[in-house]
């Protein structure tokens, strides 16, 4: 963090990429964003949906996936042409101020308290892996849970950005290569996927009996608020509004017109990041789905969160031998892992720069900053370690987060149309179709939101 990419300075400024080649160059911050996105919610709950209903909601998987990506984009744009901060903007926006903070980061610190639970249930599933080897097993699941925590905070704790893309990079890549095979794997034994199950699963049928599960679906599939929230952190970091550059104090003349010119060129930059993002967390969530349906739907077999991977596993054993077992628990150790170390990251900074936002340190300066994201790398997992072992039910505590987490959507979403219909630049708000997108976007979380609130507050039965 030596060079400050949050602050925005003529210096910095680089004109952007026009190949397609070029702008593979500049990609990076969606690679962080994947290595969260494909975590224990499609190892867990994706392949959970996929026992329930079989393969007929693979096309909610796909719709989940896809359409939420316009509201990660309303944010990556409000970066890159503000070079603000997400905590910065929902301290701008217009609504009821508690002391310095604007509510939505009270009331987002207030449900992130849930959410520690959440991710104290990933800690527990990676503490769970390592007792399945029975040489391991003998140190206890004290000690791997705090295994576990350390050896996340030791990473992000002297992680800056580039390390951090490179390692996100890696996992996605084993992650992706792990459910390759193991969809692959399935062809050569008795739970074979043939063409016509998976077009059976496009053809937009809903049974009324999987409605809720395919509400769920969607609220835990794709991008969710925590990783748009994190965005723009990955993207400032990266560069992207430090090489657009300040935005003149004008909204005329030519330094405005190369000024916008230079942030349409990054914003292109930005999109096809998240697109190639998109690409990729779709794809290995469909491939979790295919396995849950193929597997254990056909078997009638409906394990509970904490069994998932050695059921999963064991069927892989009894089909291709002994030696798929320990294959596919070093798949699910890494995509576990990789939820740990991006959401740490992420939470890093998030919570620094809401504590500067109420007037606690300053995240706008280097050196404090560097403080707070140390600070914060080691007491978080401390917290979820601690948490697992009080509680040792990672089911529950990711299904509470989950819970929570549809409530941040909400001030997501808010702030989203807020920047999309004041904050943007007229040049830099979008076309027709991107209008359209970002309206669907939108109705379609605040639905999905509405309806998951309603039922964890017994509303809706």
């Amino acid at each position: 963090m030596e060079e400050n990419p949050y602050q925005l300075t003529d210096r910095k400024i680089l004109e952007p990429p026009t190949t397609f080649a070029g702008k593979l160059r500049y990609l990076g911050p969606s690679f962080i964003l994947s290595a969260s996105i494909v975590g224990s919610g499609e190892l867990f709950a994706t392949t959970l949906l996929g026992a329930k209903a079989g393969f007929i909601c693979l096309w909610v998987i796909l719709f989940s996936c896809l359409v939420k990506v316009t509201i990660q984009l309303e944010f990556g744009k409000h970066a890159i042409y503000t070079g603000r901060t997400t905590m910065q903007a929902l301290n701008s926006l217009p609504g009821p101020r508690l002391g310095k903070g604007h509510i939505s980061i009270w009331v987002w610190l207030l449900i992130m308290s849930l959410k520690f639970l959440q991710v104290g249930g990933i800690v527990g599933g990676v503490a769970l892996i390592f007792m399945q080897v029975p040489a391991l097993a003998e140190f206890g699941l004290a000690w791997w849970t705090f295994f576990t925590a350390l050896a996340v905070a030791a990473v992000v704790s002297v992680g800056r950005y580039g390390l951090l893309e490179r390692l996100s990079l890696i996992m996605i890549g084993l992650f992706t290569i792990f459910t390759l095979i193991s969809v692959l794997a399935l062809q050569w034994t008795d739970n074979a996927v043939s063409g016509t199950e998976i077009l059976s699963g496009l053809n937009f049928q809903l049974p009324v009996a999987m409605i809720l599960f395919a509400v769920g679906a969607f609220g835990i599939t794709g991008v969710g608020g925590d990783e748009i929230m994190a965005y723009n952190y990955w993207l400032l970091e990266k560069g992207y509004a430090a090489h657009t550059g300040p935005r003149p104090g004008w909204t005329t003349g030519e330094a405005h017109r190369v000024w916008v010119k230079r942030a349409r060129g990054w914003i292109k930059v930005m999109t096809l990041d998240a697109i190639a993002a998109m690409v990729c967390y779709t794809l290995v969530t469909v491939l979790f789905y295919i396995l849950g349906a193929a597997i254990l739907h056909r078997n009638g077999l409906l394990p509970e969160k904490n069994d998932m991977i050695t059921q999963l596993g064991a069927i892989y054993t009894e089909s291709l031998g002994p030696w798929a077992f320990g294959i596919f628990l070093g798949g699910a150790l890494v995509v576990l892992f990789s939820t740990l170390f991006s959401a740490l990251a992420a939470w890093t900074r998030l919570f620094s720069d809401a504590f500067s936002q109420l007037g606690w340190g300053d995240f706008q300066d280097p050196e404090s900053r560097r403080k707070f994201v140390k600070g914060c790398a080691y007491v978080f997992p401390s917290i979820w370690g601690t948490l697992f072992l009080t509680f040792q039910a990672p089911g529950v505590m990711v299904i509470i987060g989950g819970v929570a987490t549809s409530f941040i959507l909400l001030i997501v979403v808010y702030a989203a149309i807020v920047m999309h219909r004041r904050w943007a630049p007229r040049e830099l708000s979008g076309g027709t179709s991107y209008r359209i997108a970002f309206a669907l976007s939108s109705l379609a979380i605040l639905t999905v939101a509405a309806i998951t609130g309603g039922k964890a507050l017994g509303w809706i039965g």
